[in-house]
């Protein structure tokens, strides 16, 4: 898990027009909320975002907020909403976190090696690209990998199959499999082994 630090501004309006009017700005509207705060409203510009989001980590980066009076609040991104054609950022949602409380949220699978089964004609099915975990802010991890080396054909790694780094809890049901090798992809016709 990467850390990072972004500059946010107060907003004391808000609505659509509001909201159209800090984009042309190169802004991002955004809110701050979190257990025991009322929501602050809060503007972003749209470079420090990407920023903040850069690496490995993504949504799931530590981040510093820097003015707005809420200097040294630890957040992450909870919900980022895009603009369906351009993929540009429209708004942030920005959980306020305690280091001391354990967050839910979702970590990316990444996967290591090729598979023997697939070597030998089978099918990979990586079916969870993503597994929900629990853990405190300082143990998020960027990714969790999988080495699927010795992965055969009609075999899958289940979510307790998983080496989960220490203070990592998979939330997700322990028998659900990840990632698979189907049987063997179907030979040309005439094209079987010879004895």
């Amino acid at each position: 898990m990467q850390q990072k630090q972004m500059n946010i501004e107060l907003r004391s309006k808000t609505g659509k027009g509001i909201s159209r009017q800090l984009r042309r700005e190169e802004m991002v509207p955004g809110v701050v909320y979190g257990k025991g705060m009322d929501p602050v409203a809060v503007s972003i510009k749209y470079r420090d975002l990407q920023a903040a989001l850069a690496g490995e980590g993504g949504q799931n980066n530590l981040i510093t907020l820097v003015g707005g009076g809420l200097d040294q609040t630890m957040a992450i991104i909870a919900d980022l909403q895009r603009d369906a054609v351009k993929g540009t950022y429209k708004h942030v949602d920005l959980h306020r976190v305690n280091m001391n409380e354990k967050l839910r949220l979702t970590v990316p699978v990444v996967l290591k090696g090729t598979a023997i089964g697939v070597k030998e004609g089978g099918l990979l099915d990586f079916a969870h690209h993503e597994l929900h975990v629990e853990c405190l802010p300082n143990n998020i991890p960027d990714h969790l990998e999988i080495d699927i080396t010795d992965l055969k054909i009609a075999h899958s790694i289940h979510v307790n199959e998983i080496p989960l780094p220490e203070g990592v809890k998979a939330l997700d049901n322990p028998k659900t499999p990840v990632v698979s090798v189907l049987g063997r992809v179907k030979e040309e016709a005439g094209a079987g082994e010879t004895a």
